[in-house]
């Protein structure tokens, strides 16, 4: 069921969006060659903790994942791009890190992904992470009353066919509210005019995600981190949104934190 917030509901979700924001921007700072997978995980555990928050994660089960997630951070490194499962590794030179990372505060949930180089970059990982942020802008800019979910969709999809990039539809963004994944489904690519028409209070999560040649997964032994088929690396940009009768909020925005 699709549901639409009030103002103020929507002035009540701010402080998750802002808490999300600052984690993964003080996360995205912390982290290095050298970090452990692990180390970040308890990180994020330390400031949900602090903040008085309740992570969306650790006991999170899906249809999907094959156990409850266990952790409270997604970390997807290199050819894993959405649900990394933290795991014993230690970050090296040039490895490209996407964290995913959602919690309620006051029963109100935000969810936001950011993906960085630690060390030495490669020029083709920055392309593509440069793509995903793009395609996340262009899809912001058109989440105005009046338009659709297709609108969205195909704003995302312009930008990445535009770098030759092809699309999986599998997973996509979502409804936020009271839980993390609700409706309605916010694929990356689609047709513009068609599908739920975008309305004051609507409030979803919006997340390009692509793959350098490839959009098949495959899912680790972990039962939860996915990677490409062909080992190709890959990007993932999120935000909390809503829909107001001014305009798209950014309730994750973190762009005054960098």
């Amino acid at each position: 069921m699709i549901e639409l917030r009030t103002p103020a509901e929507i002035e009540q979700m701010r402080p998750a969006g802002r808490f999300v924001a600052e984690t993964l921007a003080t996360l995205k700072d912390e982290t290095r060659v050298g970090t452990n997978l692990l180390a970040i995980d308890r990180r994020a555990h330390e400031l949900i903790r602090r903040a008085g928050a309740e992570s969306c994660y650790i006991d999170y089960h899906p249809s999907f994942g094959a156990s409850p997630f266990g952790k409270v951070i997604c970390t997807s490194i290199n050819d894993a791009v959405l649900h990394g499962l933290p795991h014993d590794y230690a970050l090296r030179d040039g490895d490209l890190v996407t964290l995913d990372f959602a919690v309620a505060i006051d029963g109100w949930v935000a969810d936001s992904a950011v993906s960085f180089v630690v060390g030495t970059p490669r020029d083709e990982d920055l392309k593509l992470i440069d793509t995903t942020e793009r395609a996340l802008d262009a899809a912001i800019a058109v989440a105005t009353v009046g338009n659709r979910i297709g609108d969205i969709s195909a704003a995302i999809a312009a930008v990445a066919h535009g770098e030759r990039l092809s699309i999986n539809t599998d997973f996509g963004g979502h409804g936020v509210g009271r839980v993390m994944h609700g409706d309605p489904h916010v694929p990356n690519d689609g047709r513009p005019g068609r599908g739920f028409p975008l309305k004051p209070g609507l409030v979803i999560a919006i997340e390009p995600w692509f793959l350098q040649t490839t959009d098949e997964l495959v899912t680790d032994p972990d039962g939860w981190t996915l990677r490409s088929v062909d080992g190709s690396r890959g990007a993932h940009s999120e935000h909390t949104i809503a829909i107001t009768e001014d305009g798209p909020v950014v309730l994750t925005d973190r762009s005054h934190l960098s």
